[in-house]
C-alpha cells in the first residue's frame, strides 16, 4: 500500500506561509502530571502571544480524546498512539506556519523522544510543568485521582501508571514555587528569539 503513495510537490512551501504571517513556527509541549497547571499555563502563553499577533493554536488532551483519538484507551500502547497522532497533527500546523501549544501528560520518555523527531528538533520546546504528586491530588481539579484511589480509574498516571519526567526540558516550570504569570514570562522569555525569522 504505502508504494502507491506519491506526495504531491506543491509550490507554497513552509517557508512561505512563516514569511505570511512575519514569525516562526513551532511545537510547544506541555508535559506533567494531571492536574499539574499545563492546561492553564498553556491558555494564559496563547492569549500573550494572540496579542503580539502570532499565529496560534492549543491541542489539548480533553478536546484531543473526544475528538481524532476518541477510539484510543489509556493503555501504554493507546497512550503511544495518542501521542504518535497528535505529533503528526502539530506537524501539519507548524508546516502550515503556526505556533502550537500542546497541553499532554505525556508520561513515557520515548513517546516524546518521538514527537521531536517527528516534528524535528528545531521545531519542538519541551516544557516541563514540574507540580509534585501530592499538589496535584491536593488540586484534583477533575476529581480524577479520587476516583483512581478508589480503583474506579485503571492506569491512572502517577497512581497506577508511571511518570517519566524529562531529564533536560527546555523550560521546568515549578508551579509550586512560581506563580501563572511568572511562568507564563519564563515561557514568553525562551520562545521569543524561536519566533524571530531567520532573515530579521
Amino acid at each position: 500500500m504505502k508504494e502507491n503513495i506519491i506526495p504531491h510537490s506543491y509550490q507554497i512551501s513552509i517557508q512561505d506561509r512563516r514569511q505570511a504571517n512575519k514569525h516562526n513556527s513551532f511545537l510547544m509541549w506541555f508535559t506533567g502530571l494531571s492536574g499539574s497547571g499545563k492546561s492553564t499555563i498553556a491558555n494564559v502563553v496563547e492569549q500573550e502571544l494572540h496579542k503580539k499577533g502570532i499565529k496560534t493554536y492549543i491541542l489539548d488532551g480533553d478536546n484531543i480524546r473526544k475528538g481524532i483519538n476518541n477510539d484510543l484507551s489509556f493503555s501504554p500502547e493507546d497512550r503511544t498512539e495518542n501521542i504518535r497522532r497528535i505529533a503528526e497533527t502539530a506537524n501539519l500546523m507548524v508546516d502550515a506556519g503556526l505556533v502550537v501549544l500542546a497541553a499532554f501528560v505525556s508520561p513515557y520518555k520515548k513517546d516524546r523522544e518521538n514527537i521531536k523527531s517527528i516534528v524535528k528538533d528545531v521545531n519542538f520546546v519541551e516544557i516541563y510543568v514540574n507540580t509534585s504528586l501530592e499538589e496535584c491530588e491536593k488540586r484534583d481539579v477533575k476529581g480524577l485521582y479520587k476516583k483512581a484511589r478508589a480503583g474506579e480509574i485503571k492506569n491512572m498516571t502517577g497512581i497506577s501508571a508511571p511518570y517519566e519526567a524529562p531529564e533536560d526540558p527546555d523550560v521546568e516550570i515549578n508551579t509550586e514555587q512560581v506563580s501563572v504569570e511568572q511562568a507564563v514570562k519564563q515561557i514568553i522569555e525562551y520562545i521569543t528569539p524561536k519566533l524571530k525569522l531567520k532573515n530579521e
